[in-house]
């Protein structure tokens, strides 16, 4: 799952230190940007984000005034504002926002917010597929979901491994992804995808890169130093 946000802000020096932020992380993406309140619920009703970052003192149309428009055609946009004056905190709190940020801030505490954003909307999901179908040169497999452990790209082939085999499929891990999101799934890697409840342990493997090893498979599943910090967050909840 991939958060979509937008940037409104009459500080392009700000727009470009939250884009930088927001692009340094796995599970948002920058969308697009606004320079004034107008601009930015415009876009907002147009690009639809789930999480927009915005300033209060900008011209035009302020940001607490733009926030309640967002919040009335959007409700379940979720809102952090970002302004040098603590003294609109009480109007911001007013419109449901979900945290408030005092600039100058620092990059983790962006970074904080947007993965309790993330986290929340993970636990709040749909339950996935209980059965996926895969297309290879055979014609069709049908697996039950609570049967797959592990899901891993290689040479160009898609490789699911359950507790009683291992079957092959030309479909991309993303498409496999959308079908496995949320639930007992974690991409841990670009190329991994792994079934939570069958972690055995985990160890170092590189500088930056753990070895995970699964219960009913000698199938091990790489995942990266920022990935596990994030599996981390999500079993802590």
């Amino acid at each position: 799952m991939i958060l979509r946000v937008l940037i409104i802000d009459d500080d392009a020096g700000m727009r470009s230190v939250l884009r930088k932020i927001i692009n340094s992380m796995d599970e948002v993406e920058c969308i697009g940007e606004a320079a004034d309140g107008v601009q930015g619920v415009r876009l907002c009703l147009e690009l639809k984000p789930d999480i927009v970052f915005i300033d209060v003192e900008m011209p035009v149309m302020t940001g607490t005034e733009a926030a309640a428009k967002i919040i009335e055609e959007l409700p379940d946009t979720r809102l952090v504002f970002c302004t040098a004056h603590s003294k609109y905190m009480p109007d911001a709190f007013e419109l449901y926002a979900t945290d408030y940020l005092i600039k100058p801030f620092k990059t983790d505490r962006v970074r904080q917010t947007i993965k309790r954003i993330y986290r929340g909307n993970v636990k709040k999901r749909i339950s996935p597929a209980k059965t996926i179908m895969l297309k290879n040169r055979e014609g069709m497999t049908f697996l039950p979901v609570n049967d797959i452990l592990l899901v891993y790209r290689e040479n160009r082939v898609t490789h699911i491994v359950t507790t009683e085999a291992t079957f092959t499929t030309s479909e991309n891990l993303g498409d496999i992804w959308k079908s496995l999101e949320g639930g007992e799934f974690f991409r841990c890697h670009r190329a991994f995808i792994i079934k939570i409840s069958a972690i055995a342990k985990i160890q170092p493997y590189g500088r930056w890169t753990y070895n995970v090893t699964l219960r009913g498979t000698q199938i091990t599943a790489l995942i990266t130093n920022e990935k596990l910090e994030e599996l981390q967050e999500l079993l802590r909840i």
